[in-house]
């Protein structure tokens, strides 16, 4: 009986676990970088109407991810008085303005909490009102960056008027802090998301007048410290890495990439990036994977780098002298970088480690598959759409399948493995840049106007 007994705790244990992480998609890509654990209960077939639990409009305009811990579902929004110029899909010449577009309209700054079950707007907080204070990108909002949670607050930064903030699960809110807004290269606005490790906030901003990665305690709102940095634009969040060396906060930059300890104090760096750099880095099988990739430069590289680098292991630091142009380059590796590609890296996509095998979705809809450890080749460049607009959400995987979202709101499902193999694709019909959050058995998709709980009804 006394064995029965515990063995029944433990196993409900184990349900409990896996339960809590099945509801839980804290920041941005989740804790894994996109992947989750495999559920037959997860959907990979859906429509406007199919396997759609609910779908709640959303006011603004906002490329923010959603996030979700426990029956919350936070999304941000920034809501004009006025009329705003409507973001355009696709890849193209913005022409002279480079796309830049300012509003003088007064904005609300939002945050919304939505039931998971019902899809209802449990509250809502407006946490300013006024005109932005930088200009964006045609194709970007004034709140792109997704808030993170620990399950007891909700956490937001807004650069556009340079605002971070710390809520309650009520909604209550508890500490605010100004970090300053500041113009970034061509004025193109921002998206770089707070992370938070043990107590502590982090943020980057890179601009063209003072950039700066900051620390802040979670729960009070104190500014621990700030690091200066020399660069002068970025979309990419930064990324805690723990391994078993040590844990550091490696940040991707236009100039460079820089790791931090916990205290700000750089541990290395290398020079080797793109004008614009906006995928995030991430971890897996003990590599932390940086890229950056703007459209026809030079180099467009990739780095998968070893625990414990210091000092400067740069392996491009000449952008010129980065080797042949035909695609993704010649394999290289050093002491301190397990190996790299100098044209592998997107522009907008992070891309995705799933199993034994490294995803690269290039932003015109071309996916890549390389050995995630050595860096081998597995497929080469294979169309996923030949009609799509483009690609800025980044991938996701569960149940041995990789899904895809266009811009238009098309997402590809993809059979995982060595070879490619499109299964379905699941049409939303509207236009779609934010990465989905996948939690609770189902997938979350913000779309422009509204947000979707994506799961199976049987």
């Amino acid at each position: 009986m006394p064995r029965q007994f515990f063995a029944t705790v433990i196993l409900l244990a184990s349900l409990a676990s896996a339960t809590t992480i099945a509801l839980q998609w804290p920041q941005f890509r989740g804790s894994r970088a996109g992947v989750t654990d495999d559920d037959p209960r997860l959907p990979d077939t859906w429509s406007e109407t199919e396997n759609v639990l609910w779908k709640t409009p959303l006011p603004g305009l906002a490329w923010s991810s959603p996030v979700v811990s426990g029956q919350h579902v936070f999304v941000t929004s920034a809501v004009s008085t006025g009329a705003e110029a409507t973001p355009i899909k696709g890849l193209y010449d913005p022409g002279d303005d480079q796309g830049s577009v300012k509003s003088a309209a007064v904005h609300r700054w939002m945050v919304y909490d939505l039931d998971v079950e019902t899809g209802a707007i449990r509250w809502e907080r407006e946490l300013h009102r006024g005109p932005p204070l930088i200009a964006r990108h045609i194709k970007n909002s004034f709140a792109s960056e997704t808030p993170v949670t620990d399950g007891q607050r909700v956490y937001v930064y807004f650069g556009s008027i340079g605002m971070v903030a710390a809520l309650d699960m009520s909604g209550t809110v508890l500490w605010k802090a100004d970090i300053g807004a500041f113009e970034g290269h061509l004025g193109f606005g921002g998206a770089a998301s707070p992370v938070l490790h043990r107590g502590r906030l982090y943020i980057t901003n890179d601009n063209t007048v003072r950039s700066f990665i900051v620390s802040f305690d979670a729960a009070s709102g104190k500014e621990i410290w700030r690091v200066g940095r020399e660069e002068r634009g970025n979309w990419s969040t930064p990324f805690v890495w723990e391994h078993a060396l040590r844990t550091e906060i490696v940040t991707a930059g236009t100039g460079r990439v820089r790791s931090y300890d916990l205290d700000g104090r750089l541990l290395w760096e290398l020079r080797g990036m793109t004008t614009l750099t906006v995928p995030t880095p991430f971890a897996a099988h003990g590599l932390v994977y940086v890229s950056s990739g703007y459209p026809g430069a030079g180099l467009r590289p990739l780095y998968a780098i070893r625990p414990g680098a210091s000092g400067d292991i740069s392996l491009w630091p000449d952008p010129a002298g980065a080797g042949p142009s035909s695609f993704p380059g010649e394999r290289r590796s050093s002491p301190s970088i397990a190996w790299a590609y100098p044209l592998l890296g997107t522009y907008n996509t992070t891309a995705l480690v799933y199993g034994d095998y490294f995803y690269t979705l290039l932003d015109r809809g071309f996916l890549v598959c390389h050995d995630a450890r050595t860096g081998a080749p597995v497929y080469g460049r294979t169309r996923v759409s030949a009609s799509s607009s483009g690609f800025t959400a980044s991938p996701w995987a569960y149940n041995g399948l990789v899904f895809v979202l266009s811009e238009d709101g098309d997402t590809f499902v993809i059979q995982s493995g060595p070879a490619y193999k499109l299964l379905r694709t699941n049409a939303l019909n509207e236009m779609t840049l934010a990465t989905p959050a996948v939690a609770a058995q189902s997938v979350f998709i913000r779309t422009q106007s509204k947000l979707y709980r994506i799961g199976r009804k049987s």
